[in-house]
């Protein structure tokens, strides 16, 4: 039981679904390819999240989804409660052994409804619950104001520190 829970304190792999008033967020698995894949084969993602290809095609949702065992990185769907449509992805990473991030696209139909809030909010109590001594962050351009203004809403501050790619600032969640 202790190997068990010293694993969990450094994996995300076993995460459960979490509910909220309009969403279900759960880890993506294979079946979930063509969702993510219209989901996120859209310009205004992809040219937001670097490390995303234009077209983002049914192999690339493939490998974003990745292998059924998943540690440090692991991709949630956040999936309307009413019809099952996925509304946005929230990406879970751990970074070293003190900080874990969060990054979030919301797919079109979705946006400017408050979903894409609910569903950060949602992950980040997830992170908080599963890794209270770990800081949560997220990098965003500040010149992002859909984003920024997103990130506020559910807790984050900005740093001011750069982050790891061109353009960002980390943005930082006060502990639970």
């Amino acid at each position: 039981m202790f190997f068990r829970k010293l694993a969990a304190r450094y994996s995300l792999a076993n995460l459960k679904p979490v509910e909220t008033a309009r969403l279900r967020l759960a880890p993506l698995v294979p079946s979930d390819a063509e969702a993510l894949r219209a989901l996120t084969d859209d310009p205004a993602i992809t040219g937001a999240v670097d490390f995303l290809p234009a077209p983002f095609t049914l192999k690339d949702a493939r490998q974003l989804i990745g292998p059924a065992k998943v540690t440090k990185d692991c991709f949630l769907g956040a999936w309307l409660r009413t019809d099952g449509t996925l509304a946005a992805v929230i990406g879970l990473h751990l970074r070293g052994d003190h900080a874990a991030e969060v990054g979030y696209w919301v797919g079109g139909a979705a946006r400017g409804q408050g979903l894409g809030t609910e569903a950060v909010t949602a992950a980040v109590g997830l992170l908080q619950e599963r890794f209270p001594h770990r800081v949560i962050i997220a990098q965003c351009r500040p010149e992002n104001a859909a984003s920024v203004g997103l990130l506020r809403k559910v807790g984050f501050r900005d740093t001011g520190d750069p982050g790891q790619l061109p353009g960002r600032r980390i943005f930082t969640v006060a502990s639970a």
